[in-house]
């Protein structure tokens, strides 16, 4: 009954909306209010009860919806015991990283008991992207879905859906999550493995205590629907299925793509894929499910989360039947898929792909241990680009940028590693230590950029899904093994390549991307993946200011947190 509750609620207020906005004039930009108090609640699943910080006490925390074109404020008010920072995963924020959200890259956090606005401008953007807590591992439980819907008077340039699901995929730890990290970081290892995952908050069926903690989506027979899918899990790449149906991908990272149909899609922590079902299977009851895709040594959480696809009129007594998902180190079905992803490049959705290029740069990714006396092993597991552990400041780094304020970081990460070596040859196991620093990479207004990403068998290969800042980027290439400048970029596609915000780097494997630097500010560029952040994978472009004013970074708003 409360599941049925709560789809009457969203219909109810997604009516609102859609009402709200055929009232107000097209020409004219709404503004979009919202209001998201950081509280902790205590939340039980799998028989555990815990305190668990939220937005407004809901667990995922509510939608964000605009149109494009809109404006937002969000004002955040924070009454639990940390401090909060929120970031607008994939809205671009031209020339407003004030607005970003990243703790300590573009702002100070929000302390307790303080308040902060993001605002910020919906611009050359529609589709799903989705936001969450920056700081810490709180996106683990401080997360939730952003809609943006299509210009007044624009349609989908794809058949028009009947409704429309959001499906977030997370990450459940019975114990308290920042316990678990701090102990983790004593001990110089990782965390445990998450003890489910969620589909919307709850587990599904197979896990214990869960029967009622099970997302359930009705549908009509002959009817078409949009699901917006979002991998909001903090360490894990996921398959995800549906019992005897097909799906359509059309969308992916708020960009159209052109339609493909498949049995099954890999998502990694970051992305959002939108993806059409049509309910033309015998009226049932099947499962959604999903669970992680890993292909290298490393420990996963495993086990299967679940949801149900419930034909109306079908009594609850029905057993759902069980999508067949791939092994999870299957790299073959991992592969296909993103090989098959293109952009829609239609004269309308254009792929602006930069064919000249300013700056070539070349990041590889790497695992490493560096010494501690209190760890463990007497070593602190690490990662870093280029050898280069990112050292996280005590002042934002927009603010030191803006400002001029001497000595918070340096501008001369270098543009490709100190030593070449066999990156993906035989596991490197000896003289695993990096360098530390705040070393970011300062690039020309309006330059072209191509980055390729190569991981490495330092320790271990493994795959890493990166997120940059402020930015999609064209995915223009990738491959396994070693890139080779002189062979790799002649199988480029830079005709229609996927737009993206993350992108997963393929174990042992690389990636091409590329990007025009039209957005003056820091931008933070890190892997996605929870553990590999926090120790230290991640590093930030500095884009200068162009010319002109509006081609600057804005100045900071005046409830800019302090730090």
């Amino acid at each position: 009954m409360a599941m049925k509750f709560d789809s009457y609620l969203q219909l109810f207020f997604l009516g609102c909306f859609y009402f709200s906005w055929f009232l107000s004039s097209p020409a004219e930009a709404a503004v979009r209010k919202y209001q998201f108090d950081i509280t902790v609640k205590n939340v039980s699943r799998l028989c555990h009860a815990k305190p668990i910080v939220t937005v407004n006490g809901r667990f995922p925390g509510p939608t964000v919806y605009a149109r494009e074109g809109d404006r937002v404020l969000v004002n955040v008010t924070n009454y639990a015991q940390y401090n909060i920072s929120i970031h607008w995963h994939g809205l671009k924020q031209f020339r407003n990283g004030w607005a970003d959200g990243p703790a300590y890259i573009t702002q100070c956090p929000i302390k307790t008991g303080h308040s902060y606005t993001y605002d910020f401008n919906v611009t050359g953007q529609r589709g799903t992207l989705w936001w969450h807590a920056h700081i810490l591992w709180l996106r683990a439980t401080v997360y939730g879905a952003i809609v943006i819907m299509p210009k007044e008077g624009r349609m989908f340039p794809f058949p028009q859906p009947h409704g429309e699901t959001k499906i977030i995929l997370g990450e459940w730890w019975n114990s308290d999550v920042e316990t678990l990290v701090n102990q983790a970081n004593k001990l110089g290892l990782p965390p445990p493995t998450s003890d489910s995952h969620t589909i919307n908050g709850k587990p599904g069926p197979l896990f214990p205590c869960s029967s009622k903690h099970t997302f359930s989506m009705e549908v009509e027979a002959g009817k078409t629907y949009l699901l917006r899918i979002i991998n909001a899990a903090l360490n894990d790449e996921l398959f995800f299925a549906i019992a005897g149906h097909n799906m359509t991908v059309v969308e992916i990272d708020a960009v159209y793509t052109k339609p493909f149909t498949t049995r099954v899609i890999l998502i990694a922590p970051g992305q959002t894929t939108n993806v059409l079902i049509k309910a033309d299977q015998p009226r049932s009851r099947y499962f959604m499910a999903a669970r992680p895709f890993m292909d290298a040594p490393v420990p996963v959480d495993n086990k299967t989360v679940t949801a149900i696809l419930h034909y109306k009129g079908i009594p609850n007594t029905v057993l759902p039947s069980m999508p067949k998902l791939p092994a999870p180190n299957n790299t073959n079905v991992a592969l296909r898929y993103n090989n098959r992803l293109r952009s829609l490049n239609t004269p309308q959705f254009p792929a602006k792909v930069p064919l000249k290029v300013d700056r070539h740069l070349f990041y590889t990714v790497g695992l490493g241990a560096n010494p501690c006396s209190s760890c463990q092993n007497g070593t602190q597991l690490t990662a870093s680009l280029n050898n280069i552990t990112f050292v996280m400041p005590k002042v934002g780094l927009l603010q030191a940028h803006y400002f001029h304020i001497k000595g918070v970081f340096k501008t001369d990460f270098p543009d490709r590693p100190p030593v070449p070596f066999n990156y993906t040859g035989v596991p490197l196991t000896a003289n695993l230590g990096t360098s530390l620093g705040t070393r970011l990479s300062k690039v020309a207004f309006n330059s072209t950029i191509e980055l390729v990403l190569q991981d490495t068998n330092l320790l271990t290969v493994e795959s890493h899904p990166f997120h940059l800042h402020g930015f999609n980027f064209f995915v223009v290439g990738s491959g396994v093994g070693n890139f080779d400048p002189s062979k790799d970029p002649a199988k480029f596609n830079l005709v229609d390549p996927p737009e993206r915000n993350t992108v997963g780097v393929p174990t042992g494997g690389w990636t091409a991307i590329r990007f025009r630097a039209d957005n003056p500010g820091v931008w933070f560029m890190h892997c996605h993946l929870e553990l590999h952040t926090m120790w230290g994978l991640k590093m930030a472009f500095v884009v200068e200011n162009g010319k002109l004013p509006e081609e600057s970074v804005i100045p900071p708003p005046k409830d800019l947190p302090p730090c």
